[in-house]
């Protein structure tokens, strides 16, 4: 009777991840009719410019946020299962601080280079300064976990390293121009519409295969919620695991906040989205549970993001924020 209702449930949400991508394709400051972008998909042919819109705008930004959904859902999973803590989220190890960091070393840094006409700022060179970045951080908080052996340790370690790069920022703001601190400020708001095929080429087989590498660790992280001396007892490698994880988390998190900029409380709220509707702790529920939720998530805020009949865009971290944080508030009041 269990797997019925949890096969039900998997099917609703593969419906709803189906609707709100079709919704996503059709919403926008340009009225495309419904038949018409399915007609587009089907070979038949439509308008020149509507082509256009579909192919080369909303499909791209439609798929980035499935991707990006999903992946700072699985990250915040992580967290929340490696600290035991309901509110971590898959920016405690200080990872998206890192990609800001680099940005802001890009942007506001870089700007007497950019005065003499050594560098030009351009958005490839904000997602390479973005993925540096955030690899800088992962790596110093992966040889700090190598020597920590207390999971609360290296949480507050990852917390530090947040603050110490949010200083850099700050310092670097106070010191730049109004042009670039602008510029700056625009991408920490986040944006999925900057992301093309091209950049999809390259973010999607490294995030699909990290999700692939998610699924064979359900076993061992379903021991980690028992405690770190009854995982061992059954043959966990915590080292190794926790080691794992960070990488993992790294490679989710910092490589959609190099693209798309900070997207805020996704990672928190969809994990406990899915443990209240699937009423479970087993990762092998919860891992595909959240990825599907947090496809749906992050498609119905890109949606509403879009305004629709509006030529404005809302930035979607604003918009993540608005949906994501009522859900961390009754999970607060929940647990009392």
């Amino acid at each position: 009777m269990k797997n019925i209702n949890y096969i039900s449930k998997f099917s609703l949400l593969a419906i709803l991840v189906v609707i709100f991508f079709i919704v996503d394709l059709v919403v926008g400051s340009v009225n495309i009719p419904f038949k018409d972008v399915i007609n587009s998909f089907m070979g038949n042919d439509i308008k020149h410019s509507w082509e256009y819109i579909i192919y080369d705008f909303r499909l791209p930004k439609a798929i980035i946020a499935i991707l990006a959904g999903a992946s700072l859902s699985i990250a915040g999973l992580l967290m929340q299962t490696l600290f035991r803590n309901p509110l971590a989220g898959p920016f405690v190890l200080g990872v998206s601080s890192g990609a800001s960091l680099g940005v802001a070393l890009y942007i506001m840094g870089g700007s007497l280079l950019v005065s003499l006409g050594i560098v030009a700022i351009s958005n490839t060179g904000i997602i390479i300064s973005a993925i540096l970045g955030a690899l800088a951080v992962m790596f110093l908080v992966l040889a700090t976990g190598i020597k920590l052996k207390n999971n609360l340790t290296l949480l507050i370690v990852g917390i530090m390293f947040g603050s110490l790069t949010a200083a850099i920022v700050n310092i670097l703001q106070y010191f730049s121009t109004p042009e670039n601190v602008h510029r700056f400020v625009i991408w920490t708001m986040g944006s999925l519409s900057g992301v093309g095929m091209d950049e999809i080429a390259f973010i999607a087989p490294i995030i699909l295969l990290t999700l692939i590498v998610c699924l064979t660790l359900q076993k061992p992280l379903n021991t980690l919620l028992l405690g770190e001396n009854y995982a061992k007892s059954l043959g966990t490698n915590i080292n190794r695991m926790r080691i794992i994880i960070i990488i993992i988390t790294g490679l989710l998190a910092g490589t959609i906040t190099a693209y798309t900029g900070p997207i805020a409380f996704i990672g928190i709220a969809i994990p406990h989205l899915a443990r209240n509707l699937f009423k479970t702790s087993n990762h092998h529920i919860l891992i595909p549970s959240s990825i599907l939720i947090g496809a749906v998530f992050m498609l119905v805020c890109d949606i509403f993001s879009q305004l629709p009949g509006s030529s404005n865009t809302l930035p979607i971290n604003s918009v993540s924020s608005i949906f994501g944080a009522p859900v961390v508030i009754w999970l607060i009041i929940k647990r009392n």
